[in-house]
């Protein structure tokens, strides 16, 4: 199993559509773990076939993160969390803002060694899973 990342606009039924749609194409869902900030939700799930479950959830209008991290920070620990990912030898191949407010920011980020930012960001991860 394997983690993606689903982003859209917080609405009510929202968890209730998604599940709808993975399981009418037969995927499982085995955990759940949602964050919410600034109307935006990033809902990420444990599912048994993460290939299958972005083609269609993209085809339902959903944007669909796989194999990155995303993290729930304050907004002025930027700089210190890539810092210390570039102190413990983790390049930061790309970094997506999805969303923020006046205090905290969802932070898509796809690093070269997952594993270990995943153990060095454990506190501030929106994902639960360690690659």
């Amino acid at each position: 199993m394997r983690s993606i990342a689903i982003i859209s606009e917080d609405k009510v039924g929202l968890l209730a559509d998604i599940s709808y749609v993975l399981a009418k194409s037969k995927i499982n869902i085995d955990s759940i773990n949602v964050a919410v900030v600034s109307k935006k939700a990033v809902i990420c799930m444990e599912v048994s076939d993460p290939e299958k479950s972005k083609k269609v959830l993209t085809a339902a209008g959903y944007e669909i993160e796989l194999h990155s991290l995303i993290v729930k920070l304050n907004l002025a620990e930027m700089g210190g969390l890539l810092e210390k990912l570039a102190h413990e030898g983790v390049t930061v191949e790309t970094s997506k803002t999805i969303a923020k407010d006046d205090k905290h920011a969802l932070v898509s980020i796809k690093v070269d060694k997952p594993k270990r930012a995943s153990t060095i960001l454990a506190e501030k991860l929106v994902t639960n899973e360690a690659y």
